[in-house]
């Protein structure tokens, strides 16, 4: 069945999170006199992702909001009960650091391109649309997508079924003609294949290169595979890696 569209996750697929999240940790951290409490700066930066992990599972289940997940963030690991325009203030310090390291992976714009004439393109996040729209603004890619979907104002994230299916109604298409792209085993690749999308999981060798690949994904290692995977007409697809 032919797929006409493509839909993008953006953390770690498109924008290289990871590395922003970890230099900007780094330079607030030592801005603001916490590396004192821990050995090592990957060990302060390990802890802030592990928190920030646990806070985006209450928000994904429902049990917190965006702006709530931030501040317990925040609270959570300076170890202090801060008000709400305390933690909020801490979060914006840091966040001054963390957008001056934003970039896309040297790999998103060869795709975007060799995929303009032949797909639609939408992005489904599990973040909220007030960030994800400002950072592809700013990255200079918004103007690629159709639509931007969030979990925040969906009521719904992945990997919950209504969450791609919500992306796919946005475009007006079936899940079986829609592709879903993103970085995570489970809530992208196998939620997507789950909701009856084409799913492709990019794995870029980073926190989940060594789990087994659930049944469902098609794994690729570069987006520069992805249009052969498609059968895009171009030049720019290369074989899969992985087989």
């Amino acid at each position: 069945m032919s797929i006409h569209a493509v839909v993008w996750d953006v953390d770690d697929t498109l924008f290289d999170y990871t590395t922003a999240d970890r230099l900007g940790m780094r330079a607030h951290l030592t801005n603001e006199g916490l590396l004192d409490d821990y050995d090592t700066v990957e060990q302060a930066i390990t802890r802030w992702r592990e928190i920030t992990d646990l806070q985006w599972a209450r928000f994904s289940a429902g049990e917190a909001t965006f702006e709530d997940q931030r501040r317990d963030r925040v609270r959570v690991f300076v170890g202090q009960d801060l008000t709400e325009d305390e933690a909020d203030a801490w979060f914006k310090r840091y966040l001054a650091y963390y957008e001056a390291a934003w970039a896309l992976f040297p790999d998103v714009l060869p795709v975007l391109d060799a995929l303009a004439a032949s797909h639609r393109h939408a992005v489904l996040s599990n973040s909220s649309i007030h960030v994800q729209d400002r950072k592809l603004r700013v990255l200079g890619v918004r103007d690629r997508f159709e639509s931007i979907l969030c979990a925040a104002e969906l009521g719904v994230s992945k990997p919950e079924a209504g969450a791609f299916l919500a992306a796919c109604e946005a475009l007006a298409l079936p899940p079986h003609q829609v592709a879903y792209v993103g970085d995570h085993p489970e809530i992208d690749g196998r939620g997507a294949a789950d909701a009856g999308l084409l799913s492709v999981w990019i794995d870029r060798g980073g926190a989940y290169a060594t789990i087994d690949p659930p049944v469902g994904p098609h794994r690729i290692a570069s987006l520069a595979e992805l249009p052969s995977l498609l059968g895009a007409d171009t030049r720019f697809g290369a074989p899969s890696t992985f087989g």
